[in-house]
């Protein structure tokens, strides 16, 4: 889909998903090729005009992963409302965030950070990038500054970093509603 912003100075709203495992006993993040940009990101995109950010991060996933929601769960701080009555309660995002992408145009991203034990379900939809890597913080932290955004990598060190602070939930206590009605 094009994007809904195409003005010089507008802000798309994005999702990004960071997923990692443990292999080993080492946590792994998943990165994989962006095939427009040729950098290493984890995967994400466009909230589409009729998706909340939880329906966005569900179908990106599926399309650049391969991983459908219920095979993750989702690293939550362990103090943060539980319910909300009267709407959907939709995950607390890792960070938000605001940054250029060109000089001309910014995503606004709405960043969640799961965990797996699986390997994906699905196949990857045509046309995205099969180059998916898992590397450990080493690996990461080893990275030429061309093959990852300096960004993307103070996140996940973050995730590794911090790992045994969240609470892991599982993503079906999610709703992928868009309200109760």
């Amino acid at each position: 889909m094009p994007h809904i912003h195409n003005e010089p100075g507008q802000i798309d709203a994005t999702v990004t998903a960071y997923v990692c495992r443990k292999r080993h006993d080492e946590l792994e993040i998943m990165l994989h090729m962006h095939k427009k940009l040729g950098i290493l990101l984890p995967v994400g995109g466009h909230i589409e005009l009729d998706e909340t950010p939880w329906q966005a991060v569900a179908h990106e996933l599926e399309e650049e992963s391969g991983y459908e929601l219920s095979q993750l769960r989702l690293l939550q701080p362990k103090l943060r409302l539980k319910w909300l009555d009267g709407a959907v309660l939709h995950p607390q995002p890792l960070l938000l965030n605001t940054h250029a992408i060109t000089n001309e145009h910014c995503h606004s991203d709405i960043t969640y950070a799961f965990f797996t034990e699986d390997e994906p379900r699905k196949h990857l939809s045509e046309g995205e990038s099969h180059d998916i890597r898992w590397l450990t913080k080493q690996q990461i932290g080893a990275l030429d500054g061309s093959a990852i955004y300096a960004n993307t990598r103070t996140v996940y060190d973050f995730i590794l970093t911090n790992f045994d602070t969240w609470e892991l939930v599982e993503t079906s206590r999610f709703s992928l509603e868009k309200s109760l009605g």
